[in-house]
């Protein structure tokens, strides 16, 4: 058995996924930035 057909074989275990909502994702971890950058601001510690 090659590496390729045991990998293939294996199931998943519930990790992340490649085909997930891209989009979302990069929305959503944007959003986190601003909200950090302005509770740092809001808090004078820039």
């Amino acid at each position: 058995m090659t590496a390729q057909a045991a990998t293939a074989a294996r199931t998943r275990t519930g990790g992340p996924r490649e085909d997930g909502p891209k989009l979302l994702e990069h929305a959503m971890g944007w959003t986190l930035v601003v909200v950090i950058a302005m509770l740092v601001t809001q808090l004078g510690l820039l």
